[in-house]
């Protein structure tokens, strides 16, 4: 009998996507793995049941948890799914620990062995195990999709008899995985776009792209180390502001990317900003869910301020491409997991000295053992926790993209509340057919 391996249906509401594939249940059967998959896990990506039976799966109940070694999953485990968990089985799921360290608490307590994928290092060997790359990819592409819908003209320039259709003025802002996709889909779609960020050396990146890179001469480069950008100084970040300020007006359609794991998204676009745009310009706020890039944006909604300019603030982007979003997942999954597994054995056998182990094991044998959350996890244990919600809010796991590198801080709780430049008109943004009703935290 091997070992075996569980992926249930996410919980939470506004989760679509899935933690396994037809692909990866195949290779996952090949490494000697019983896989289970929940019914209707794979559903709201298109996934159904009998797709992975034909892999080689077998479709079973919620129930199966208790009996798996490894479960692997989206989102952290919710409290009423850990006492569900066998001691000592395996989580592998994007985790968002920050500001969340009772529920990692909980995972210890728990006997769990929990891996937060978000934590993957980007070095060359774990490339294919990159959540965060996969993930702000498919969420820098919707971006460009979703403000196409909402602006009410043609994004490319189109020269007809009647006259000229003028192409339409995208901005980027943070020229990470997701800002150059943006970029990338914006420019296919005919639109002049142009970018900033603060390193200098994205900008041969995003001129590769065919965009137009603007970058105040005040800031030289802010690169930090491992391709981060350190923090600016005030003068540097009023010089980038009043670069900002006069080149946003001129846009039809702004896209913000910046997102920081473990703190509050910075603020990229003041309501001054925003009024200073023209009626029917929209703006997509990728980092709505850490508080936002941009002031006034509402997490789940679509604002539209005094001056008629929509503000975009759906949550969980990647899951509005959940097809896409869930294959490349699965992908980064088993790409890991193989590299826990012995080979001749056909079993788990996890090297607690492996660089990939090391740098995103949460917890383990009841404690947590990740540096950066031991101390925080034993004053939260040492609290009452809080009820676990059975709808929680969209995952921070995803990263759009990264401006400054991560630092042990809270993260902002809630999204930036409307401004005065806003109406009451907004929105929510379209719910999932058939979702789940009942979720889990991450």
């Amino acid at each position: 009998m091997g070992q075996r391996l569980f992926v249930p249906k996410e919980l939470d509401a506004s989760e679509p996507r899935v933690a396994a594939s037809p692909d990866t249940v195949k290779r996952l059967s090949s490494l000697g793995f019983e896989v289970y998959i929940e019914k209707g896990a794979g559903t709201l990506s298109r996934i159904l049941d009998s797709d992975f039976e034909k892999a080689g799966a077998t479709i079973a109940s919620a129930r199966e948890a208790a009996k798996a070694d490894i479960v692997l999953k989206l989102r952290r485990p919710t409290s009423s799914e850990l006492s569900t968990y066998k001691k000592g089985a395996v989580v592998i799921a994007t985790m968002d620990p920050y500001g969340n360290e009772a529920e990692v608490a909980a995972m210890a307590k728990a006997g769990v062995t929990g891996f937060a994928m978000e934590f993957m290092p980007r070095i060359t060997r774990a490339q294919s195990m990159d959540v965060l790359s996969s993930q702000a990819n498919l969420a820098g592409y919707r971006a460009v999709i979703d403000a196409a819908a909402e602006y009410d003209r043609a994004l490319p320039m189109m020269m007809t008899a009647a006259g000229t259709v003028p192409a339409a003025k995208v901005f980027v802002m943070g020229a990470g995985v997701a800002g150059l996709q943006a970029i990338a889909t914006a420019r296919r779609l005919g639109a002049v776009v142009t970018a900033t960020d603060v390193r200098a050396a994205a900008g041969e990146q995003v001129q590769s792209l065919g965009a137009k890179f603007i970058m105040t001469e005040a800031l030289k480069d802010a690169s930090g180390e491992g391709g981060y950008a350190r923090e600016l100084t005030d003068d540097e970040k009023k010089a980038q502001a009043e670069l900002v300020a006069d080149h946003i007006a001129k846009q039809d359609i702004v896209i913000t990317t910046a997102l920081i794991p473990g703190r509050p998204a910075p603020r990229l676009v003041t309501k001054e900003m925003v009024a200073s745009m023209k009626a029917g310009s929209v703006i997509v706020d990728l980092a709505v869910e850490r508080g936002g890039n941009v002031e006034g944006a509402v997490a789940g909604q679509v604002v539209t301020t005094a001056n008629d300019v929509k503000i975009i603030g759906h949550v969980n982007v990647p899951g509005r491409v959940a097809a896409s979003a869930s294959l490349l997942y699965a992908k980064n999954l088993f790409a890991f997991l193989e590299t826990m597994v012995d080979k001749e054995k056909k079993e788990l056998a996890i090297d607690m000295e492996d660089e990939l182990v090391k740098a995103t094991m949460l917890t383990h044998d009841g404690s947590v053992v990740h540096p950066n959350f031991k101390d925080a996890a034993t004053a939260a244990s040492a609290t009452p926790a809080k009820a676990d919600p059975q709808v929680a809010k969209a995952a921070g796991g995803t990263e759009p993209g990264l401006e400054v590198a991560p630092k042990k801080a809270p993260a902002r709780k809630s999204a930036a509340k409307g401004t005065g430049t806003a109406k009451t008109t907004r929105r929510k943004a379209a719910p999932k057919a058939d979702a789940p009703k009942s979720g889990g935290d991450t």
